[in-house]
């Protein structure tokens, strides 16, 4: 069994955590920061935006693959998939900014809407209810 949207969801996944990479690469050598966050406020935060990603989208991704496996995902599920992985990219980008902004909170409002809603469903095709 090939699950794509699976696949194309950790392959979305691996791409961003590059990008999250280079940013954080790129500020460590402006900066001269070898190790941690050198007391940078801006480092700390795509240090943290980075984490966030981490923290979140191994469920994303064990959520996806459970539900392609019982054969109840199709397009709705790699629309959902993709609209987490922009919502994590609008995040990072909002931790640049150093007051609330739009781009930050829709990127969490996206990922709590995307654990909830992919936990839910997954608890649905295991009642037999979806």
């Amino acid at each position: 069994m090939i699950l794509q949207t699976t696949l194309c969801l950790a392959a979305a996944a691996g791409i961003i955590t590059f990008w999250h990479i280079a940013r954080i690469g790129q500020l460590r050598v402006r900066e001269k920061v070898l190790f941690g966050d050198g007391g940078h406020d801006p480092l700390a935060r795509r240090m943290r935006a980075q984490l966030n990603f981490v923290e979140s989208t191994p469920f994303v991704l064990i959520l996806a693959a459970a539900i392609e496996m019982t054969g109840k995902g199709g397009t709705w599920l790699a629309v959902v998939g993709s609209l987490f992985m922009l919502g994590r990219v609008a995040h990072a980008l909002g931790m640049d900014i150093d007051r609330p902004n739009p781009l930050r909170m829709v990127g969490v409002l996206i990922t709590i809407l995307t654990l909830l809603g992919l936990s839910a469903i997954a608890v649905l095709i295991a009642l037999g209810r979806f």
